[in-house]
């Protein structure tokens, strides 16, 4: 039995690193020769559509119909079998019942087939029998080294004129461009397709990864980073299976010598029954978080719709990035600069100060009724000359990092000869240009030009501030700061000793007596405290460490000041004894039967800002770590930012400067400034005690007292749930 399970973890591991492997991609995107199994005459089948899409697409290899019934499909000799068609087959396109697949897939291992893909339903997404026969179907290609997409799955596309493969059922083709679309849904490929084509936005690579029982995102974005036919790489996604290593590649991918920008769009974004859980941390860290995290860790840029998902494609396809983020707006009309004004700022970016020198060719060229300063207003009577020499003078200015062009047609603008002074300026510039020509008819001819010249268009002025935006924000990813790692000693076999104790005891909820220990291996400032079982050991407490906080300790009462169950002040024993009674008291009192350890006696902290600290982990992800404004405030503002586990220097500051209420750690209104560096501090020893053990699965410090400037931070509460560990911390 455990060589089974030994065995079956062996797998699992295998079946893992393939997945996230690019190895054997190219015998997909870049075949010798395909065979279609269930290529069909039939009208209207899916195996039809898939032969002949291929046999449109002047594929450069070789095709073989597979069809027992079929002497020939579209005029192409058909074979029975596989192992009938006389020459070797690199890629085996599956259409065929989801019950035969496994079969089949040995039958291509047999002829030495390279990579399979299984367009066929009926597999995972249909419940345990369909799982089951997709299980067989992945040991089969893991066990003779077969690459898999899907199965349940629309296709791919490649558009490369050298391969010329298009191996889908999609009813639109796709045109050929520098933009790869990885997409979990078929049916929205379908979509997207169409729409695409109508914005005359063409792609690399059209991938539908369907169920992913092999290769998934992550194995895509690794082979697209080097595809050098791609230029930017967009995801939908439902959900992910890889959290700490998604994180590890795709930064690097995002953010390392030779940067790919990713973007996506991520489906689901509602988290129900985040309020059945028991800690500040759970019930604020929904799976929007985890992909929030996730994303912004990557360096991946999240957009909130599909438009915007291509509105921002199509920028960064097209135009360089801008070195910051001050922008002119060029219009000739008041009210359309004013909104991209407007939008301009609230993404990120500002308006540009004008040179004077710029102002000055601005005031020669335009008339007296135009605006010379930023945004910039030719008037509506503008023709191209006009529009020319603003655009010059803006893009020479040496404050201007990217410019937002904005045309309105009036009865004498000269739409396409606008058009076309954009392309050349923006190319001598090196700077980034967005257009948008407002309208649909009119300003259509004008729209070609920009296109047929890369340079983005947007119908309206918000989109085209909001792509720029995308992409300064990238920009900022790319040259952003490395701090200086940090070397934090910590006691894990300590901490790990009273994890073990704990759940031997059969005791999940941990409070602040063990709770403290734990911690304080890992190198927080835990303040003087002690478990009081009598009102006479309360007394000696406080009259030890001086003013003190009281709270019930009972596995059953995790929120405890909702009982009446903490007393803070107490500054005298006989202030602790009554405090101790009264404790008691409540707690009976609102849970007769709860199980009550006695009264936790802790020197009160000293004042600081009262921040909250987190884990929440999660499958498959791992530990999400909180940061955000603690004490009663979190429930009320939720003020917090998230990052999984481990975390850098850089994360940990991040965190803590992303909040809105960081200015109150950062000396508002004359207050003193909080010891931050004590903080990120903090932040890397949790991010440690989350990863070293997975039975914690959720933590709470809250609030962790934050003092000024050099004098650290101090725990003033904490509780933590454990889960039985799979297995003992690597």
């Amino acid at each position: 039995m455990a060589a089974a399970t030994a065995a079956g973890g062996k797998a699992k591991q295998a079946q893992r690193a393939k997945a996230v492997s690019a190895e054997g991609l190219t015998a997909i995107f870049s075949p010798a020769s395909v065979a279609v199994v269930g290529a069909s005459n039939r009208p209207d089948s899916v195996g039809r559509a898939v032969f002949k899409n291929i046999l449109a697409s002047d594929y450069s290899g070789i095709i073989y119909p597979v069809n027992p019934k079929a002497k020939s499909i579209c005029g192409v000799r058909a074979y029975p079998t596989m192992g009938n068609i006389p020459d070797q087959v690199d890629l085996a396109v599956l259409i065929v019942p989801a019950a035969q697949t496994p079969a089949v897939a040995r039958e291509a291992a047999a002829k030495g087939v390279k990579a399979l893909i299984v367009i066929s339903a009926g597999f995972r997404e249909t419940g345990p029998a369909g799982a089951a026969i997709e299980q067989e179907l992945v040991a089969v290609c893991l066990e003779h080294g077969m690459r898999l997409v899907g199965p349940n799955c629309l296709g791919i596309i490649n558009t490369d004129p050298l391969t010329g493969l298009n191996a889908s059922f999609a009813r639109q083709k796709a045109k050929p461009g520098n933009i790869a679309f990885i997409s979990q849904s078929g049916a929205l490929c379908t979509a997207v397709l169409d729409f695409a084509a109508k914005k005359n936005i063409g792609f690399s690579k059209f991938i539908s990864v369907g169920n992913k029982a092999d290769i998934g995102e992550l194995a895509l974005i690794r082979y697209l980073h080097d595809d050098p036919q791609t230029k930017v790489i967009m995801l939908y996604v439902e959900e992910l299976r890889h959290g700490a290593e998604f994180i590890e590649v795709v930064r690097e991918i995002t953010g390392g010598e030779n940067p790919t920008p990713i973007l996506a769009i991520k489906a689901g974004r509602t988290a129900e029954g985040a309020a059945a859980v028991s800690s500040h941390t759970g019930s604020l860290a929904g799976s929007e978080a985890v992909y929030n995290a996730l994303f912004e860790q990557s360096g991946v840029f999240r957009a909130q719709s599909i438009e915007e998902l291509f509105d921002y494609a199509v920028a960064f396809a097209n135009q360089p990035l801008p070195r910051s983020n001050r922008m002119a707006i060029i219009t000739n009309a008041g009210g359309p600069g004013i909104i991209a004004t407007d939008v301009t700022i609230h993404s990120g970016l500002k308006l540009a100060a004008l040179g004077e020198a710029t102002t000055e060719v601005l005031r020669s060229h335009l008339p007296a009724s135009a605006n010379i300063h930023n945004p910039v207003d030719v008037i509506g009577d503008a023709r191209s000359d006009r529009y020319q020499a603003a655009l010059e003078a803006v893009l020479h200015d040496e404050n201007v990092d990217g410019v937002i062009f904005i045309l309105t047609p009036q009865s004498m603008t000269e739409i396409e000869e606008t058009a076309a002074i954009i392309p050349e300026l923006a190319r001598k510039s090196g700077k980034p240009v967005v257009a948008s020509f407002m309208g649909l008819m009119d300003v259509s001819k004008g729209i070609e030009v920009l296109e047929q010249h890369r340079i983005p268009h947007y119908h309206f002025p918000e989109a085209a501030a909001r792509a720029m935006s995308a992409l300064y924000q990238y920009s900022c990813w790319l040259h952003r700061q490395h701090l200086e790692e940090i070397a934090l000693p910590v006691d894990r076999t300590a901490a790990a000793k009273v994890i073990r104790r704990a759940l031997k005891n059969g005791s999940q909820y941990l409070g602040e007596v063990e709770g403290n220990e734990i911690l304080a291996a890992y190198g927080f400032s835990v303040l003087p405290s002690r478990l009081a079982v009598s009102a006479d050991e309360a007394a000696a407490a406080v009259a030890e460490f001086g003013p003190c906080a009281m709270k019930i300790v009972s596995p059953q009462i995790v929120h405890k000041s909702d009982v009446g169950g903490v007393r803070v002040g107490v500054a005298t024993p006989a202030e602790a004894q009554r405090a101790y009674a009264e404790i008691i008291a409540a707690a009976r009192r609102h849970l007769p039967e709860a199980e009550v350890h006695g009264v936790f006696v802790q020197r009160m902290a000293a004042r600081g800002v009262e921040v909250i600290l987190g884990i929440k982990r999660y499958p498959a992800f791992g530990p999400l770590l909180m940061f955000g404004l603690g004490g009663i405030f979190v429930e009320i503002f939720k003020d917090v930012s998230f990052r999984l586990a481990p975390i850098r220097h850089n994360g940990a500051r991040h965190m803590v400067r992303s909040i809105k209420a960081y200015p109150m750690l950062d000396g508002a209104r004359g207050a003193a400034v909080a010891d931050q560096e004590e903080l990120e501090r903090c932040l890397l020893r949790l991010s440690r005690l989350a990863t070293d053990h997975p039975e914690i699965a959720e933590l709470d410090i809250n609030p962790l007292m934050v003092h000024e400037q050099g004098k650290g931070c101090s725990v003033a509460d904490c509780r933590i749930l454990l889960r039985p560990s799979d297995g003992p911390a690597e």
